[in-house]
């Protein structure tokens, strides 16, 4: 119960959610289009599955740094901007992934 009210709150208050979210249903439609592999499927559900766990830990890191450092703080800055680097870590690591899954089966 507390985690489907934290996952409808990360898609009610997080634009970056909803993004990755909207981008996995288009992965899906693709994947189903395309024919991927159980192989494959297993790959893209565990690179979709850990880019939205990967964005609500940065949120509910952001939000507990702002709680805890209402002022403005190098510290609580470098935080942040440590939370958003893993998340584009794994982003670019998940594009990576899909473009070895998806291209040689299109072209």
């Amino acid at each position: 119960m507390f985690a489907s009210a934290g996952i409808r709150a990360a898609l009610k208050s997080e634009q970056n959610i909803r993004f990755h979210f909207t981008a996995a249903v288009i992965v899906g439609v693709a994947g189903l289009l395309t024919g991927l592999s159980a192989i494959e499927w297993m790959i893209v559900i565990l690179v979709i599955g850990g880019m939205l766990a990967f964005e609500m830990f940065n949120s509910s890191i952001e939000r507990i740094v702002d709680l805890a450092s209402p002022d403005l703080h190098p510290l609580a800055k470098q935080a942040k901007d440590m939370a958003a680097g893993a998340v584009l870590v794994f982003a670019i690591a998940s594009a990576i992934i899909g473009l070895l899954i998806f291209l040689p089966k299109w072209f």
